[in-house]
């Protein structure tokens, strides 16, 4: 399953995704609050993102009462039925990503529900530091990006028989 990447060395801290993504949840469904949060450290100088990243075991839907939180058998998306949700807020306390939060004025659980397979926020990120890839792709990037970047290119080692050594 594809889920929203983040590249922080290339993060420029424009806040593009974090505003694109708070429009498209007001439009669509009436929250106001954006599910993907960028947080600047000036004190260590380093940029945070926070998104969801669509847990196999979802601890936010296994402390759910009254079950809003689900996967989508679809697309395997974890999803927040608004009309549902109670708004206790356990989700959020559960979520080791800190990626679920509670919408200030409807008072209900909002994450990332990866705007239907076609994440807005990797569109509009203009430093081309989002990527909306399988988790196992987005390592092997960041490793092929660190090879390039000392020098180095790690290949497999041949085996053809003979000792060379």
């Amino acid at each position: 399953m594809n889920i929203v990447c983040v590249e922080t060395a290339r993060c420029i801290a424009c806040l593009s995704c974090q505003r694109v993504c708070f429009f498209h949840q007001d439009e669509v469904n009436h929250c106001h609050t954006a599910n993907i949060r960028v947080h600047v450290d000036m004190e260590k100088r380093r940029i945070l993102t926070t998104t969801c990243r669509q847990c196999e075991k979802a601890e936010c839907m296994s402390v759910c009462p009254p079950e809003a939180i689900t996967r989508d058998p679809v697309t395997g998306v974890v999803i927040i039925d608004k009309s549902i949700c109670i708004g206790c807020g356990l989700c959020v306390a559960a979520c080791p990503y800190g990626a679920v939060q509670l919408d200030d004025i409807q008072q209900v659980a909002t994450k990332c529900d990866l705007c239907g397979g076609r994440p807005i926020c990797v569109d509009v990120c203009m430093a081309r530091a989002l990527h909306f890839c399988s988790v196992e792709a987005f390592v092997e990037m960041n490793r092929e990006q660190k090879d390039l970047k000392f020098g180095i290119r790690a290949v497999p080692m041949e085996t053809d028989g003979h000792d060379d050594g």
